[in-house]
């Protein structure tokens, strides 16, 4: 073969692996082939949306740094960062940044490699605590001859959000009973409140929907619903504008929108649709990707789910009927029609299951129930043109790693401090969905309790606590 052909081939090959792999970049849908590995639990959902980490092909560590903080900045935040960045741009621990710098997320947290990545996302070996804790035993005599690898075992440390771990929180709750005497998890806000912008005033009693668009079970469903108790009409979500809503007549055929998309569901439901997009249900929807994907299926996921559910797509309507929107459905039998890990299927056998049963019987006081969306899905205040509302987190991801996050926001509605540490650090306790006791005790609470004895015993011993 003469040079000219090798060339001649060798041109040819070149030109077609670029055209093929520039289709697959500007063109195609399935980008895979640029994946490099794996993702970590919390993003392969959106590892095909590169761009929206990887926005610069020119930036370093700076541009990954930025991606991070654009998605987790105000999460960080609002958790009261243990370890925020100013503490590692004081000068004073410039020494400490040559072994660990925790200026960058992604010291610790490094994509597509699954393989030497922790349960929580962290790339590091168990004992990067030592880096800057090693003398920690001189300080506290209690944790003397403690491994450097149990340092984020549930109930004692986590390097984000440790509020709940904070020693002045556990000596102030560490005394609460394992039950509470009135249980009660926080009501949701009333539709007057939930929808600011809707004049209520009586329920609706007609749907203005075009003749034939309407089934009489979702006419029936709607009459009964929320939606029609806060005048929210048919126009009101199956409208291409939202000006069509105000109209008093049906809106024209070109006017009507068959599917809404969660943009409708967003105008009355601002704060649940930002946190919908924050959690695993709904990040390959969120506006911020770098590129359009297409809902989440539980085929994309990586638990355990039913067969039958692989391909259901992930939106609002996916969990809440829209003519009916019954949220009891939504907080138990739409997480049971896919989830079917261990944690989910031990759920019907629980005693918070029991619970759930008794308040939809009316046998129980309205919030005494514990569903799946009461510790996943967990109720929180916000304040909105400066209303106080009562909303649902669907950010069904926030408090799941590590799960000392539920104690606040969840387990201390209904238990004590001490039983709430040790149910989650207990694996099998988990794995039965609560069902029986912690099998083990985590000695955070007292070592918090005793140091607090010590310390007020040595104050009161001091020469200037004793009385001439």
């Amino acid at each position: 073969m003469s040079k000219r052909a090798v060339w001649l081939i060798w041109v040819t090959g070149v030109l077609v692996l670029s055209g093929y792999y520039s289709f697959r970049l500007f063109a195609s849908e399935d980008q895979e082939a640029f994946v490099i590995g794996p993702a970590t639990h919390g993003h392969h959902q959106i590892e095909l949306a590169c761009a929206t980490c990887h926005t610069s092909a020119f930036g370093g560590g700076e541009v990954l740094q930025q991606a991070c903080v654009n998605c987790h900045g105000k999460e960080l935040q609002a958790a009261d960062d243990s370890h925020p960045k100013a503490k590692f741009t004081d000068p004073r621990n410039a020494d400490r940044l040559e072994h660990l710098d925790a200026r960058q997320c992604v010291a610790c947290h490094r994509e597509h490699q699954l393989e030497q990545t922790g349960a929580m996302g962290v790339t590091l070996p168990q004992d990067f605590c030592f880096l800057c804790h090693q003398d920690i035993a001189e300080d506290r005599p209690s944790h003397q001859g403690m491994a450097f690898d149990t340092c984020a075992s549930a109930g004692c440390h986590n390097y984000h959000d440790n509020q709940a771990l904070y020693e002045d929180f556990l000596t102030k709750h560490g005394q609460e009973p394992d039950i509470k005497a009135l249980a009660r998890i926080v009501q949701r806000s009333d539709i007057a409140l939930k929808h600011p912008h809707h004049q209520p005033g009586k329920a609706l009693r007609a749907a203005d929907a075009n003749a034939g668009a309407l089934e009489d079970t979702v006419l029936a469903d709607w009459l009964s619903s929320a939606h029609a108790q806060a005048g929210v009409n048919c126009s009101g979500c199956h409208t291409a504008t939202p000006a069509a809503s105000a109209k008093a007549s049906p809106p024209s055929p070109q006017d009507w929108v068959d599917k809404p998309s969660i943009a409708i569901c967003q105008g009355c439901h601002g704060e649940e649709t930002a946190t919908f997009y924050q959690g695993k249900h709904g990040m390959r929807l969120a506006p911020n990707l770098s590129r359009t994907l297409t809902p989440m299926t539980p085929s994309l996921g990586r638990l355990t789910f039913n067969p039958d559910a692989a391909h259901r797509e992930l939106t609002c309507a996916s969990c809440h009927d829209p003519h009916s929107v019954d949220v009891r459905e939504a907080a138990v039998d739409s997480c049971l029609g896919c989830h079917a890990d261990t944690h989910s299927l031990a759920y019907q056998n629980s005693p918070h299951f029991q619970l759930w049963q008794a308040e939809l019987a009316g046998t129980a006081a309205p919030g005494s129930g514990v569903s799946c969306a009461t510790c996943h899905m967990p109720r929180e205040s916000h304040t909105t043109s400066g209303m106080q509302r009562v909303l649902v987190n669907h950010n069904q991801n926030a408090n799941l790693r590590p799960n000392e996050k539920m104690i606040r926001g969840v387990c201390q509605n209904c238990h004590g401090l001490t039983f709430a540490i040790d149910a989650l650090a207990d694996p099998h306790l988990l794995q039965t969905n609560f069902t029986g006791r912690p099998a083990h005790h985590i000695d955070s609470v007292d070592m918090a309790i005793r140091r607090l004895r010590e310390s007020n015993a040595t104050e009161t011993a001091s020469p200037e606590h004793i009385q001439p």
